[in-house]
């Protein structure tokens, strides 16, 4: 009894470790729990919970592990369910950067570009705009339940893509490109009024200062600016924030094959 318990600790540690690979990278890179802000501990222990919830599910799917499994055999799988969970969790933090993008160009075109914060959720400074788009849109996702599709993800993840050795890297480059044209595309989107607000206030503009040569333009411009541009975040913010949402949704259910 204790030998056969000694032969199969070793390939259980081995399986739970293989699964925790790819679990604890997703989770540390999950929207609204992979967060700076929150505690590297906590991550851990939920990455180690959620493990310890698919294990059972997962565990048929690995290789037997047992002494004829060559060690660099098992280095290989562990360094490829690693690859996995980095290029799955970093698609979803490309389709998060949308927001960043979004405040970027929003801050541009109202002319708040000089305002930078810290941001809380990954470190460094962004602008002002940029940082509060992302934090409404991470409680968002936390508010609507959008983890839970986040955390379905992890376990279908090993349907679409079986733990049996490194994927195919044209089909991983193309996820990754997918994944940045689409943030682009959708942060051009949320930033799509204020392009317009931009585009006719400075043509105004140039209209006024030829029919009016005398008025100093920039020190009405930029005040106006910023007022007018406040006022249409404010009024335009739930239709933003629902399309980040959907996009995100669609994109999520995407991954876990919905």
């Amino acid at each position: 009894m204790a030998a056969s318990l000694n032969l199969l600790l070793p390939g259980l540690a081995a399986a739970y470790l293989l699964t925790f690979a790819r679990v604890g990278t997703l989770i540390m890179l999950m929207p609204g729990v992979g967060e700076q802000l929150v505690s590297a501990r906590l991550r851990l222990a939920l990455a180690l919970l959620v493990t310890l919830v698919l294990f059972p599910v997962v565990r048929p799917m690995l290789p037997a592990i047992n002494g004829a499994l060559a060690p660099p055999t098992l280095i290989g799988l562990l360094f490829s369910e690693i690859l996995i969970g980095l290029m799955l969790g970093l698609c979803v933090r490309m389709v998060l950067a949308a927001l960043t993008t979004a405040g970027n160009v929003i801050s541009q075109q109202l002319g708040l570009s000089y305002a930078m914060t810290v941001d809380p959720t990954m470190g460094g400074q962004q602008a002002a705009v940029g940082n509060f788009l992302s934090l409404l849109g991470i409680t968002l996702v936390m508010a609507t339940d959008l983890h839970h599709l986040a955390l379905e993800g992890i376990a279908r993840s090993y349907v679409v893509l079986p733990p049996t050795g490194l994927p195919a890297m044209g089909d991983a480059a193309k996820l990754a490109l997918d994944a940045f044209a689409r943030s682009f595309a959708l942060g051009v989107r949320i930033a799509g009024p204020f392009i317009v607000f931009a585009i006719l206030f400075n043509l105004g503009l140039g209209v006024l200062s030829r029919l009016m040569p005398q008025l100093q333009v920039f020190f009405l411009a930029v005040p106006a600016s910023v007022i007018l541009g406040m006022l249409i975040l404010v009024g335009a913010l739930g239709l933003l924030m629902s399309l980040f949402l959907d996009d995100l949704g669609r994109y999520l259910g995407q991954l876990v094959g919905r």
